[in-house]
């Protein structure tokens, strides 16, 4: 399925506007690769189904479930009384479509946490929740309607309202609750956390990611991408990418979707995150060890793709 689905006909219409190119509408809802037709079904209500038809007909085997409900991506559209809720207390547009979709996705993962608590599955299933990027900036969405707070950036950027975002992990009686950690780690690092936890016998010293079992045990433990990490980016603008070690954040082509009216100048820009979280002092010129050292770091990353 398309990163963008209306919810009610299961549709992607969203191509040949100014943020996509061509392509004509087109049904985009499978089940196990069958193209299925549900219409004026919503489509966050159809994941809770399905997951509750794997929850409530399992084996004793373990299961797994990607539950990915497209919310909040675009179309914004969240529950009416949720849309009613937000107007009352006087939340501008879009942030009152944007806030509706997230609280109708929050009753949603409410209702998946309570299909594993009625069959008593709770305490021995490890959640995670992650979002994907930063909210979205399109013409779709209104030009916007999230809130990165101090964060510069957005979906379809490498600042860090771009691809700083939340996640969480849960499970009951087996790792800390009710606590937080900010040490850099990156979606990469779930698959070996959860070989990790599920105690398999896997070799993971080729894998991209790092356990994050160190961080989530101790909150004093170190970045597990001490030695660096990079990502890299391919844009109207151009190539662009990242080079991120401790502190250091190297942007190359830089490009900030939350003012895409504004062209950089510059071809680099340097930041120190810990002084400066919003990005809007560049160091480049003034740190050249730093810089030729993140260079290098992606020239390395780069040459092993």
């Amino acid at each position: 399925m398309v990163g963008c689905i209306d919810n009610y006909s299961h549709f992607y219409y969203w191509g040949g506007d100014n943020n996509y190119v061509g392509g004509p509408n087109r049904h985009d809802l499978y089940r196990n690769n069958e193209e299925i037709f549900l219409d004026g079904q919503y489509f966050p209500d159809l994941m809770v189904q399905e997951a509750k038809q794997v929850i409530e007909n399992k084996s004793e085997d373990p299961f797994f479930i990607f539950f990915s409900m497209n919310t909040p991506h675009y179309p914004y559209q969240g529950y009416a009384k949720w849309i009613k809720y937000y107007r009352e207390k006087g939340v501008v547009h879009p942030r009152d479509l944007y806030a509706a979709f997230l609280t109708t996705q929050d009753e949603k993962i409410g209702a998946l946490i309570g299909l594993l608590e009625a069959n008593n599955l709770r305490e021995d299933t490890i959640i995670i929740f992650q979002s994907d990027n930063g909210h979205s900036t399109e013409t779709r969405a209104y030009h916007g309607g999230g809130y990165t707070g101090p964060y510069r950036g957005a979906k379809q950027c490498l600042f860090e309202g771009g691809i700083r975002v939340p996640a969480a992990i849960s499970w009951p009686g087996k790792i800390p609750s009710n606590q937080f950690r900010d040490q850099m780690s990156v979606n990469v690092d779930w698959m070996p956390t959860l070989i990790d936890l599920c105690g398999f016998d896997t070799d993971t010293s080729d894998m991209d990611g790092k356990s994050l079992m160190p961080i989530i045990l101790n909150e004093n433990a170190p970045s597990n991408h001490k030695a660096g990490y990079c990502w890299e980016f391919k844009w109207r603008n151009g190539l662009t990418w990242v080079a991120r070690k401790g502190k250091w954040k190297l942007y190359s082509n830089p490009f900030d979707t939350s003012r895409r009216d504004y062209t950089y100048p510059e071809d680099f820009v340097l930041f120190d995150l810990e002084r400066d979280p919003g990005e809007s002092n560049n160091l480049y010129h003034r740190e050249p060890e730093v810089v030729a050292e993140l260079k290098n770091l992606y020239k390395t990353w780069k040459s092993q793709q």
